[in-house]
């Protein structure tokens, strides 16, 4: 059985591609998800083995999605779009296959067929923005779009991935190795990422050092990162 998550953020979309591949008998729908927040934790918590992803949506997009996505674990992606056949050409060859609004029929045949004779890995990530501006998060039961330029640190601990602004705190679905590549957030401790601009002081100790953002917060620095994160602000 292949799974497969749907992600678009009209409904009457998502209903009518679900109606279609409800007829497949070897295709499980796991869910679906209307941006791309909800997605991030679907594709976490499910690990579908084919996503259709509707590249327009409003926040963040479908690519820079698939931005936030780790590498090693991604799933086939087969883009939704209306844009037209021109417009797909730039990314056909990087995506596993596309599908134009409105969905035709033999089409979406055509695309399952394809996912049934080839399961290898693809590299979307090719066609994904270099550098993030928002990240995904949740508190609870709100979702959340934290602008990256508001973000002071992250940190992951037991129980997850951790987001902090200089007014609250929020869990993510990203992992900090994805984080650190795609945004200006540096490392300063196996567990920490922190922004630059949000460092106030660095305090060295005996067992390496502290720094103060500009916000309060305590943050721990290893000894591996003290001297690129003082040679960051021209210190030696």
């Amino acid at each position: 059985m292949i799974t497969c998550l749907i992600i678009d953020d009209e409904p009457f979309a998502r209903d009518e591609l679900a109606t279609q591949l409800a007829e497949a008998p070897d295709i499980e729908i796991v869910g679906q998800c209307g941006n791309a927040i909800e997605a991030m934790q679907a594709i976490t918590r499910l690990q579908p083995d084919l996503v259709f992803l509707d590249i327009q949506m409003p926040r963040i997009s479908g690519m820079e999605l698939i931005a936030m996505l780790d590498p090693a674990t991604m799933p086939r992606v087969v883009f939704v779009t209306a844009f037209d056949e021109f417009a797909v050409q730039a990314f056909d060859r990087h995506a596993f296959d596309y599908l134009l609004k409105p969905v035709d029929e033999q089409r979406l045949q055509q695309t399952l067929e394809k996912v049934r004779r080839d399961l290898r890995p693809q590299a979307v990530t090719a066609l994904a923005p270099s550098r993030l501006e928002h990240l995904p998060c949740y508190s609870g039961q709100k979702l959340k779009v934290v602008a990256v330029k508001e973000v002071e640190y992250v940190f992951s601990d037991l129980s997850g991935v951790h987001v902090a602004t200089a007014g609250e705190q929020v869990h993510t679905h990203m992992t900090l190795k994805v984080i650190e590549e795609k945004t200006p957030l540096v490392r300063c401790h196996r567990q920490y990422l922190v922004a630059p601009g949000a460092i106030a002081e660095i305090e060295v100790l005996e067992a390496g050092a502290e720094l103060t953002t500009r916000a309060g917060a305590r943050v721990p620095v290893s000894r591996r990162y003290l001297k690129p994160l003082k040679q960051l602000f021209g210190f030696h």
